[in-house]
């Protein structure tokens, strides 16, 4: 009972956090360090995957009208070599330039940084750094044009920034964000193409570690609490989305920045007490 609580937990945080700009990752981390959680199976590969794919389901119910729509669109495209003027068809390719950029990055690089940097005082580190970075693109970006604005240099950028959240603590939503507004979309706009790109990149990433899974590269897991985490995660996820789209249209991400700066200190100082 206690691990499927623990679970429950797990799964709700991810869903939250994977939304949020203050980092899935490092709240995965920081959780079980904070509480002194001490259990094998809610750190392995097995408990990521299911997690990241109660996070997928989200993304793709919350955003299914807008697929239904990209992916013809897209295809179209590539049939016709021609956006016609359609902006389905130039919105689905934008999501793919942003995609390469962090699917490339990622192959070569997830496992190292796996292993070398899920720290707590990492984590720390990066909230802090990823905050201000989020303050700055949020006060200084010009939010001069909306979505149908970008350009595919714009796009690759955000890409390219979406793959720094590698490192825990930096967060996917909240560095992508960053790098939309700073290529000048509005925070509504900002706030949705990070959604929408993060739906690949999340499939593809669930497939990968999947596959790890489907190999026998890791241990099995215990139904029950699989099933638990992946529906907390997915019920979770879509309350974040659903909450800050809404949100961001009439409020700035002061408050995200804020909770990163103080949840760094708590992890700091907690660091110091019990090394």
């Amino acid at each position: 009972m206690e691990q499927i609580i623990q679970a429950l937990v797990m799964g709700v945080v991810q869903g939250l956090t994977e939304f949020l700009p203050i980092s899935s990752s490092g709240h995965l981390i920081l959780v079980p360090y904070l509480f002194g959680w001490d259990d094998p199976f809610l750190e392995s590969l097995a408990f990521s995957v299911v997690l990241h794919g109660g996070t997928l389901g989200a993304l793709l119910v919350y955003f299914r009208d807008d697929w239904r729509r990209l992916i013809p669109a897209g295809l179209a495209a590539i049939r016709d070599r021609s956006f016609q003027g359609d902006p389905d068809r130039r919105l689905a390719w934008l999501i793919a330039a942003a995609t390469v950029p962090a699917a490339v990055i990622a192959v070569f690089l997830n496992d190292v940084i796996e292993q070398s940097v899920r720290q707590a005082g990492v984590v720390a580190v990066m909230l802090v750094i990823g905050g201000i970075i989020l303050w700055a693109a949020d006060h200084y970006g010009p939010r001069t044009h909306r979505l149908s604005g970008i350009t595919f240099r714009g796009a690759t950028g955000i890409g390219f920034a979406q793959a720094l959240a590698l490192i825990p603590g930096v967060s996917r939503s909240g560095i992508s964000m960053s790098a939309a507004l700073f290529a000048g979309l509005d925070r509504s706009d900002a706030a949705r193409f990070s959604f929408l790109m993060a739906t690949p990149i999340t499939a593809m990433a669930v497939a990968y570690e999947g596959l790890k899974l489907v190999r026998g590269e890791v241990g099995g897991a215990e139904p029950v609490t699989l099933v638990v985490g992946v529906v907390a995660s997915f019920v979770a996820g879509i309350l974040a989305i659903a909450v800050l789209l809404r949100y961001v249209r009439t409020n700035s991400f002061t408050i995200f920045v804020v909770y990163r700066f103080v949840l760094a200190a708590i992890v700091l100082a907690t660091l110091v007490v019990r090394p």
